[in-house]
């Protein structure tokens, strides 16, 4: 086999190979333009997002209860000149900031699934617009 017998086998494979171009849109009309393919739809998960959303508002209810009375014990044991006055008043600052914490992760996790779902709707056509003008241009430089 000569030199280029084989030269002229090696790009026809390289050509069958290399069916899938990053740089192009294949003729049969492929890439942009067809129906947005990332779907979240697990029940499991909007479950989940419910549950933080309910458990939110029952901890920001309840878990407010012993503050105002705490707050008032801390402050009456310190002006009665006791040492566990400012004690209580650290574990009333600890707890106050351990419940914005955990309201926060709360409202995280319930908003989450919806922003992300939002964002990659908004992405797809972002990008289907980018590859649309790509493609325009490609075709005008041609």
């Amino acid at each position: 086999m000569s030199f280029e017998e084989e030269w002229a086998e090696l790009r026809a494979a390289a050509e069958q190979r290399g069916a899938m171009r990053l740089n192009g849109v294949p003729a049969e009309g492929g890439g942009g333009g067809g129906a947005p393919d990332l779907v979240v739809n697990r029940d499991d998960l909007g479950r989940i997002g419910s549950d933080a959303y309910e458990l939110r508002g029952r901890l920001s209810k309840d878990g407010d209860h012993a503050r105002p009375t705490t707050f008032d014990a801390a402050i009456a044991l310190t002006n009665g000149e006791f040492v566990s006055g400012s004690a209580l008043l650290k574990v009333h600052d600890r707890w106050n900031t351990h419940m914005k914490t955990l309201l926060d992760a709360c409202a995280r996790i319930s908003n989450h699934l919806d922003y992300t779902k939002a964002q990659h709707s908004k992405d797809d056509v972002k990008i289907q617009g980018e590859v649309t003008a790509v493609s325009k241009l490609t075709e005008y430089l041609r």
